[in-house]
């Protein structure tokens, strides 16, 4: 049995924003269609559905920049509403202390690889082995365990503009590659991102924790 594993938090931003101008019924109209379309795109057997609650240890780690400092705090109009459509109608849950896709890394962890697809739009979740699925593109595809210590490990190197976790100056997507690109295994991972960091150990460690989904409770 295959089960899908859904990082809400998009789902409720994208029709949230979208449905700014009509009144909540509409809005959960739209969202609960968009509900639809996509498990009749994922065909699969099961769902479980994640949606990000109060705290974060992130918090406690950042220390060259505030986690998620810069981010806009604006949230749509029927934000509460939705939340609780997908809670109430469909059973997604609210974690706390962690974010949902850390609750979706989890669940995809306690499980062969083959019986779970993500669910997504968010690049840092690329860092998990096995299926993914985006729903903005319509396209699934699948992330061996190499590909995802690639993703995250250049993800230590560009840094994440939208969580403000600072990362090298000038150092994008190609020019991460290009500095991965001979890597066979983790520690060639790691070491090639320490020699871009000149070797400051604290700030690949710090990137590294904060970018890290979690895969056990």
């Amino acid at each position: 049995m295959i089960t899908a594993l859904i990082d809400a938090d998009s789902l409720i931003y994208a029709v949230g924003f979208s449905s700014n101008d009509v009144e909540e019924p509409i809005a959960i109209s739209r969202l609960e269609q968009t509900m639809v379309e996509l498990c009749m795109d994922l065909d699969c057997e099961d769902y479980k559905g994640f949606l990000t609650g109060k705290g974060n240890f992130r918090d406690t780690l950042a220390v060259t920049a505030p986690y998620k400092g810069q981010r806009i705090s604006e949230k749509p109009v029927h934000f509460q509403a939705l939340r609780c459509h997908l809670v109430t109608s469909w059973g997604f849950t609210v974690v706390k202390g962690i974010e949902a896709d850390d609750a979706v890394g989890i669940a995809a962890y306690a499980v062969p690889e083959d019986e779970t697809i993500m669910v997504h739009i968010d690049k840092d979740l690329n860092q998990f082995r096995g299926w993914h699925y985006n729903y903005r593109k319509q396209q699934k595809y699948y992330v061996s365990e190499f590909e995802g210590l690639v993703a995250f490990y250049t993800q230590i190197l560009t840094g994440d503009r939208i969580d403000n976790i600072i990362g090298l100056k000038g150092i994008g997507p190609v020019k991460a590659k290009k500095i991965l690109a001979d890597c066979t295994n983790e520690k060639e991972l790691y070491s090639a991102v320490l020699k871009a960091y000149d070797g400051d150990e604290k700030r690949v460690l710090e990137n590294g924790q904060l970018l890290w989904l979690q895969r056990k409770e």
